[in-house]
């Protein structure tokens, strides 16, 4: 998260130079308007959220918790109502052999890495419309845990 506070600067730095500009009508020295505070500042909010987006550093102990929630359908080293998990960082997505995928996944071509595992945990129907999962984590720093812990210790 620091990192894309630092790399956000700049460009407020920069914004903020051109403040005068949003504060400025043709006639008036300095006279401002509400709506263009309000403009501004909604703009450099919803920039700083975006700037922040996937930045999120994920805990695996505290993920590994968290996918006690995923044991209803999943597990490691075995295939249940879901596939299995261990190796699941990295690989094709619906490329397992032995498990019966859906045939969205299997043609979707995604190989699961941070932006994907987020996106599927976020919404997985959304992401792959035509799915078979329907769990989802709402909660963004609880999707970056449960990823951290399939990429670090679920090898």
């Amino acid at each position: 998260m620091k990192a894309a506070a630092n790399s956000l600067a700049p460009f407020v730095r920069g914004l903020v130079s051109f403040a005068p500009l949003f504060f400025q009508r043709e006639g008036h020295e300095g006279g401002a308007t509400v709506t263009k505070l309000l403009v501004a500042l909604i703009l450099v909010s919803a920039l700083a959220r975006l700037a922040s987006a996937g930045s999120l550093t994920g805990d695996a102990a505290r993920g590994e918790k968290l996918y006690q929630a995923c044991t209803d359908c999943h597990s490691l080293d075995q295939n249940d109502v879901g596939p299995r998990h261990r190796g699941v960082y990295g690989r094709k997505a619906g490329s397992l052999p032995d498990y019966a995928y859906s045939a969205a996944l299997k043609s979707s071509n995604i190989t699961w890495n941070e932006e994907t595992l987020d996106k599927w945990l976020t919404d997985p129907q959304a992401f792959v419309p035509g799915a078979k999962m329907f769990f989802h984590l709402d909660n963004a720093q609880d999707r970056a845990d449960v990823i951290a812990y399939l990429k670090e210790r679920a090898k």
